[in-house]
């Protein structure tokens, strides 16, 4: 099999992109989220030059032709190039699904089904009680049995958003929806140092809340691991990590309890499954962060119907335009409904999505094909 043509389509805020190989089969994938338009710079400058025209077997190459990719670009081996290589990854999936007529979760051993969510919050510009309520809603509305709330201010050097917050919203939104058959899960997004880490970790358990989503700098795997020693609920982490030593040092030194790769910072579905087999061998589940309804909840619904070591619930964000105007006019089929607090993965082949011809229209199209 080859790569003939690689396709991206970006704007600022989400780029798509569409593989062709030699027999003139198509597949659609998406760099990560956010300057989605560098991303798909680098993918044209940096990853399309090493994948294009290669001859692999896409039963047991396509992993070693990004490694190959990685280690031509061996000078920039951070974020950037993750981000762009999932892009053109995570389109390979489509397009072999799409040939074999089946979906990419069962290419990875799993099945299509239903996946438990937890309604995800990314706000801190909202009152504890205008959190609860939401939460109230969307319980009566969608049916969601999970959900997260942030604490501290993000990487905020110990501070809160506004004074009180924090002491004020774990209470709440446990009163608010916690109770039997609920989980209540909080996220510092790089907030605290240990000591206070720990001090809102014994709140946060206190209340009923079972996980405790990256307390520390999460570059400080050290602090981390403390945190995690001192407390009883679980403490997880990794949606920033996409360097896999780094992935091995943080399962050696014990920092988490849950791992949380992102499928598009972590460079696509087959170095996340490297990184869930890594958890697998350490006694962890892998619940990754798929924060917005770009494709990235979509590859993890797959993901996590497949591996053996799936957490117990999906990411799924709650929010809406005010918060995520770009998420809008993405897709001519709707990937996300949620019924019962449920998503599901369906029998269509590939990722079975359609991205929408008028936001394609709209976007920044490049190209990079084979000679």
């Amino acid at each position: 099999m080859q790569i003939r043509k690689i396709e991206t389509f970006a704007t600022p805020d989400v780029g798509f992109t569409r593989v062709t190989d030699e027999a003139g089969n198509e597949g659609w994938g998406q760099v990560s989220t956010y300057q989605s338009d560098i991303t798909a710079q680098v993918l044209h400058r940096q990853v399309a030059p090493h994948v294009l025209g290669v001859e692999f077997d896409p039963e047991t190459g396509a992993d070693d032709l990004f490694d190959r990719a990685w280690e031509k670009e061996h000078k920039f081996p951070g974020s950037y190039m993750c981000r762009a290589i999932g892009g053109v990854e995570t389109a390979l999936w489509d397009l072999r699904g799409k040939v074999a007529g089946k979906p990419v979760a069962a290419l990875l051993g799993g099945s299509a089904g239903p996946l438990r969510a937890y309604a995800s919050s990314m706000k801190r510009d909202i009152t504890p009680e205008q959190e609860a309520e939401r939460f109230r809603r969307l319980r009566g509305e969608k049916g969601f049995d999970a959900f997260k709330f942030r604490i501290g201010a993000e990487c905020g050097r110990g501070q809160d958003e506004w004074e009180g917050r924090t002491e004020e919203i774990i209470p709440t939104i446990a009163k608010a929806v916690g109770g039997a058959g609920v989980a209540l899960l909080a996220d510092a997004n790089s907030c605290y140092g240990p000591e206070r880490a720990i001090h809102y970790g014994k709140m946060l358990q206190d209340n009923g809340i079972v996980h405790y989503e990256e307390p520390c700098p999460y570059w400080e795997l050290e602090q981390t691991a403390e945190v995690t020693a001192a407390l009883e609920l679980d403490v997880t982490g990794g949606e920033q990590d996409c360097w896999l030593p780094t992935w091995k040092r943080m399962f050696e030194l014990k920092a988490v309890n849950v791992a949380q790769p992102d499928v598009l910072y972590a460079g696509g579905i087959g170095r996340t499954l490297r990184i869930a087999k890594m958890a697998e061998a350490a006694g962890l589940v892998v619940t990754p962060h798929a924060a917005n309804l770009g494709l990235v909840t979509l590859f993890t619904m797959h993901l996590l119907r497949a591996i053996p070591n799936a957490g117990p619930y999906l990411e799924f964000s709650i929010e809406e335009a005010d918060y995520y105007p770009w998420q809008y006019g993405l897709y001519r089929n709707d990937p996300y409904r949620v019924e019962g607090g449920r998503v599901s993965v369906t029998e269509a082949p590939g990722w079975g999505v359609e991205i929408a011809p008028e936001w394609l229209d709209k976007a920044a199209h490049a190209v990079s094909a084979a000679d």
